[in-house]
């Protein structure tokens, strides 16, 4: 076990507040000079209001050990569409972190529709969308999430949005955050590490698990968020190990390490 990527709400945090053993699981991979980088599909908030907010919670870590899906996906236009103008579908925070990334924003006629969660989205964004995207311009989102964490539940996400604008229009959005592969390529390049040396630990199976079982690397599923056994036991998406919390992950780390027993 060499580094780490870490799902956040669910896994490391519920709300304000982080999951019993969490600060100590970070704290033991820093002391062991363990690289890891937290991982979220959430696109509603700018990577230093991650930092922040981990940052209250005492796990005192920077902005560069965060990757979200808008800032994979803000990389996957540059290199892929460079010099490409998108219509952004996000909150406003979305729309300003495309524009810092040099990425033109066009409202009337773009190379490419950018769906990302949007808590203002109105019916006047959606019709646009669809009559651009029926236009033939390329559909790309940043994550495929069907429901986000909220207060005393989920709330709606981005994926019936996507399923409603590829049943509409009959183009095929280009999804960009968990479960592609992309994300975690990119966290290995931002360690510096072989995509093989990943852990990926996440409590959703169908974003973090999966998308660790498809590249082929370890996987740990954390009992503290979304997922339960029972969940497990009837997917076909099996993961690597199952934890009650990171926590949990100490001793296996030892073990696999070799560092005790």
């Amino acid at each position: 076990m060499k580094c780490f990527t870490l799902d956040m709400d669910g896994t490391i945090y519920l709300g304000d507040e982080p999951i019993p053993g969490a600060l100590d699981f970070i704290n033991t991979l820093k002391e062991r000079k363990i690289p890891f980088r937290f991982l979220t599909n959430n696109s509603s908030n700018k990577r230093d209001a991650y930092c922040a907010r981990l940052n209250r919670m005492g796990f005192d870590v920077d902005t560069s050990s965060i990757l979200t899906s808008t800032i994979a996906t803000l990389r996957y236009i540059r290199d892929r569409f460079p010099g490409k103008s998108v219509f952004p579908i996000g909150v406003p925070g979305f729309v300003e972190e495309v524009e810092e990334a040099g990425i033109p924003i066009d409202i009337d006629d773009p190379d490419i529709v950018l769906l990302a969660f949007d808590r203002t989205i109105t019916y006047d964004k959606i019709n646009r969308a669809y009559k651009l995207l029926r236009n033939g311009k390329v559909f790309i989102a940043t994550h495929p999430d069907d429901l986000c964490p909220a207060k005393g539940g989920y709330d709606i996400d981005i994926g019936p949005f996507i399923r409603m604008f590829e049943q509409m229009t009959g183009t095929e959005a280009i999804i960009i955050g968990k479960p592609n592969r992309l994300m975690l390529e990119m966290a290995a390049s931002d360690i510096g590490c072989r995509l093989e040396d990943i852990v990926m630990v996440g409590d959703r199976l169908y974003t973090d698990i999966r998308m660790g079982v498809e590249c082929g690397v370890d996987s740990v599923a954390v009992l503290s968020g979304e997922v339960t056994r029972e969940d497990i036991d009837s997917s076909e998406i099996r993961p690597t190990y199952i934890c009650d919390t990171v926590r949990d992950i100490i001793p296996l780390l030892d073990r696999m390490n070799g560092l005790s027993q």
